[in-house]
Formats: C-alpha cells, sequence, structure tokens
C-alpha cells in the first residue's frame, strides 16, 4: 500500500507595505504551518522596483518551495486565506501597493489553465523578481512550458533587482 503522494510547489511572496521584508518573514512562518505541507526551504529576500507602472514603494521579494499533499486549488486557497488574514483586501488596483501577495508559481510538473488559477504562473519567464530567487533555491527545476530555470534569461528591460542583505 502506498502512502499519500507529496507534490512539489513553489510560492512566489511580494510586500512593499508596512514593513515588507517582515511581512515576508512572517509569511514563511505562515507557509510552514499549512497542513499537509512542509516548507523546504526560501530565498533570499530581493528589492524590486514595482511593476506595472503604478507609483509605489518598491517591494521585497522572494521565493519558497514546498512539498504538499494538497491539490493545486486547495493549496491556492490556503495561500488566499493567508494573504487576506494579513489584511490584503482582493480587488484592490492590480499590480499596486500591497502588504502580501502570495502566487503559486509552479505545482509538479503540472500545467493548470483555469478560471482561479494558471500554473505555471504567467510571466515566470519575463519577472527578475521571480526568477532571480526561483533561480536561487531551484536551477535545476524544469517548468512545462519554458524549461529549466538556469536556462532562463534575466530580463534586462525590466526595472532593477537586487538582493537584500540581512
Amino acid at each position: 500500500m502506498t502512502g499519500p503522494h507529496w507534490y512539489p510547489a513553489y510560492i512566489g511572496l511580494g510586500s512593499n507595505l508596512q514593513g515588507p521584508a517582515r511581512q515576508l518573514e512572517d509569511a514563511f512562518a505562515l507557509l510552514h504551518e499549512i497542513s499537509q505541507t512542509r516548507l523546504l526551504r526560501y530565498s533570499s529576500l530581493y528589492r524590486s522596483a514595482p511593476f506595472g507602472g503604478i507609483e509605489q514603494p518598491d517591494f521585497v521579494n522572494a521565493v519558497a518551495a514546498l512539498l504538499t499533499q494538497l491539490s493545486a486549488q486547495e493549496l491556492l486557497r490556503e495561500l488566499q486565506r493567508i494573504e487576506t488574514a494579513r489584511g490584503r483586501e482582493r480587488g484592490a488596483v492590480r499590480w499596486g501597493p500591497r502588504l502580501l501577495d502570495l502566487d503559486l508559481l509552479v505545482y509538479s510538473s503540472q500545467t493548470i489553465d483555469e478560471a482561479e488559477l494558471t500554473v505555471p504562473h504567467p510571466g515566470i519567464a519575463e519577472r527578475n523578481f521571480v526568477l532571480l530567487p526561483l533561480g536561487e533555491i531551484a536551477p535545476d527545476l524544469d517548468i512545462p512550458g519554458l524549461g529549466r530555470v538556469s536556462n532562463l534569461d534575466v530580463n534586462l528591460n525590466e526595472p532593477a533587482i537586487s538582493k537584500l542583505v540581512n
């Protein structure tokens, strides 16, 4: 008899309000508490200019690697629950300022295209604030439809990003 199956998942984290670095540190702890899920590791924190052309503070971003027994949809609900508990209001301005943003970037080798969930997350390869921290913790990850993270090029046209020194 086989036990439950564990799926690798990668989560993008971002914040640019109320102590963004602290928001991400708190989020790592909350990811650790998700039922049937293990937080394996997480990247350094990276500071990046805002995406989308809205005037706002710089973001702090990171990526976390999980193993989970939850489905992609269940994991997404848990991520949204954490965002809401931390004060995120859905329906706010797209690409606007936020206390906490948790994006399901990759879920196993699955490709999902549903109204509420697209995996791999669109734009991974064009967003340095995702690609650089993901490359730090999972350079050999094969993203469905894109290939190995280490083979994806950093977008030189995107705003600057830098690793935060703790």
